[in-house]
């Protein structure tokens, strides 16, 4: 199956046939034993580990989640066997095999970057010492500075910079639940996190220690109102931690939230952009 899929590339039949398959198999489990579907599983990771597919991709309408592809990662757990992985002096002991072909892809991977296999990282990306889970997919230029996670089946855009110590959430389950994506030429500042499915829209920035879950007010203070959203960043939005009172029994107290304090500028070059507005607002990263 894989080698006929990748003779076919994106023909639509040959992936319409291996979708039902694994939509079979996911409703019945005992026909994950059948060399059809394991076929069909082995090749949806092999096009996710290529960039061929991915498990929620945009759209003219907005961001789609594929959902069969987010039900062949969870299938592949099971169809694997615990190993040994011996690399140099290290011994990791796992189902997963590590990406591999790094050379070959244009992707710098510094000690001790990890990429598992069924991610992809597009050309240019530089992975510092940072972890990218399977089904994610890494675009083009793209950093993961030191110690960054890029959770299961996220999606990070080209010329995005993740900083030291960010936390992108993954997800695999529930299969309609959308995982975090981070649009084209974003930064996301040092030991931020982001979870639960929010969109980072293109070019925004978050501050240092921006923590935006599903239910994370993002409060716009730029305007006369303050005006309230959750689980979406607008694009080239420069984003900083704040607080906002909430009363509880015992008390009021300041609840964690997400200011807009102002607006990259539209330009060519994103490098001097991006300066413009950490230094216009003052934003720590």
């Amino acid at each position: 199956m894989e080698q006929t899929l990748g003779a076919v590339g994106h023909d639509a039949a040959t992936w319409a046939a291996v979708r039902t398959t694994i939509e079979a198999a996911w409703e019945d489990r005992t026909l994950c034993a059948a060399t059809e579907t394991r076929d069909a599983v082995e090749a949806v990771m092999a096009a996710l580990d290529g960039g061929q597919l991915r498990c929620a991709e945009p759209t003219a309408e907005g961001w789609q989640v594929n959902e069969w592809v987010k039900k062949a990662v969870v299938l592949y757990f099971p169809m694997r066997e615990m190993e040994v992985i011996e690399v140099g002096p290290f011994q990791f002991h796992d189902k997963m095999a590590l990406k591999q072909n790094h050379p070959e892809s244009g992707v710098r991977v510094v000690p001790h970057a990890i990429a598992r296999y069924g991610a992809f990282l597009g050309r240019g990306v530089v992975m510092m010492p940072s972890y990218v889970n399977i089904g994610a997919y890494v675009g083009e230029g793209t950093m993961v500075d030191t110690w960054a996670t890029v959770g299961s089946c996220a999606q990070i855009g080209r010329d995005v910079h993740l900083s030291g110590g960010v936390g992108i959430g993954g997800v695999l389950e529930p299969l309609q639940a959308a995982p975090v994506i981070v649009e084209d030429g974003a930064f996301i500042g040092s030991r931020a996190i982001v979870v639960e499915g929010v969109r980072i829209g293109r070019e925004a920035v978050l501050g240092a220690g921006v923590v935006l879950t599903a239910s994370t007010r993002i409060i716009d203070v730029t305007g006369p109102e303050p005006v309230e959203i959750k689980g979406e960043v607008p694009p080239r939005a420069v984003v900083i931690p704040g607080t906002r009172p909430k009363a509880f029994p015992a008390g009021t107290f300041g609840v964690p939230c997400a200011l807009i304090v102002g607006h990259r500028k539209e330009s060519t070059d994103r490098k001097t952009s991006l300066n413009e507005a950490l230094r216009t607002h003052a934003v720590a990263v």
